[in-house]
């Protein structure tokens, strides 16, 4: 009997189907530095972002079969190291796109209305400087007609650029794998319309956007540093929902405090679970804890998608 060790949790669904294929799920947290001990007792373990599989824990359960990732990216996991011993490694990559997508937009919305401070300042200010506080709040802008640019465009990033298309904006994104292709905008009453779109440069992503989002994985140094900051349009707004360490976030607040930067909308963070003081405070900054696939929805199809890819792995 196949037992698996849901570590960061499995939505409800995902486990039912994983038990109804006979297999024991426990889905209770283990310590990291109780893992290796937990794992001799298990053929699989599967985890959100919060457990770290290293090689040294590999090394120790040579008993692991299979590691999952309910999610997209696979930092917190040797992937090479694993699959060089044998062991199977699967994610979710399709399943929280819209979640994030959305979560982009949320940030976005909060940032050209001055969202992120008004419901700073509202509960202690409001009763006694709302018109100062109006005042303060009176130069909003839309986002229809605007240009988005999406650094990183591979199902996140399409999404994002299909919800931004949706709302009357230009799209400009860039890929390190060139796309050209339509993009499909579902809308109600099972109307399709494809829109085509194609990558072009970062440079021109850079220098011609009006919002940018950033949907890579982790990179080796940040993707948006002092360097690009200088190079974006005056007022530009930056949103980042995809890795901590994407941006510098040095960078950033210098770009924020000379004007240069409008605002920003933050989901991650160097240094998680200890962002820095700094950008927490800053009044430019929109700020979630790294929540991007945080619906129910995505959580139901993650355990899904998770659970679909785990039985046809054993039942080979």
């Amino acid at each position: 009997m196949i037992k698996i060790l849901a570590n960061d949790g499995i939505d409800p669904i995902g486990k039912a189907m994983l038990e109804q294929a006979g297999f024991v799920v426990d889905t209770e947290t283990v310590a990291q530095d109780k893992l290796v001990d937990a794992l001799q007792n298990y053929d699989a373990i599967t985890v959100r972002s919060a457990t770290k599989v290293r090689q040294e824990l590999i090394d120790q359960c040579p008993n692991l079969k299979l590691i999952g990732r309910g999610g997209v990216g696979m930092d917190n996991i040797d992937v090479d190291y694993a699959r060089g011993k044998g062991l199977a490694v699967i994610n979710t990559p399709a399943a929280s796109s819209l979640s994030v997508a959305e979560l982009v937009f949320a940030h976005l919305f909060t940032g050209v209305r001055f969202l992120q401070d008004a419901n700073r300042k509202m509960p202690v200010e409001g009763d006694t400087k709302f018109n100062a506080l109006k005042k303060a709040y009176a130069k909003g802008v839309e986002l229809r007609g605007k240009t988005i640019g999406i650094i990183g465009f591979g199902r996140i990033g399409r999404e994002t650029a299909t919800v931004a298309l949706g709302l009357g904006m230009n799209v400009l994104a860039y890929d390190l794998f060139p796309f050209e292709g339509n993009l499909t905008l579902n809308l109600q009453g099972g109307i399709k319309v494809d829109i085509p779109v194609k990558t072009v440069s970062l440079e021109e992503v850079i220098t011609n956007s009006d919002f940018i989002s950033l949907h890579t994985p982790f990179a080796d140094k940040p993707i948006l540093g002092a360097e690009e900051f200088e190079k974006m349009k005056t007022g530009v707004s930056v949103v980042n929902c995809s890795r901590g360490g994407t941006i510098d976030e040095a960078a950033l607040i210098a770009a924020l405090d000379s004007g240069k930067v409008a605002f920003a909308g933050l989901d991650v963070f160097d240094n998680e679970p200890t962002p820095s003081t700094a950008i927490l405070q800053h009044a430019k900054i929109s700020l979630t804890p790294h929540i991007g696939a945080a619906t129910n929805e995505a959580q139901e199809r993650i355990g899904v998608e998770l659970a679909t890819l785990i039985i046809e792995h054993f039942n080979k």
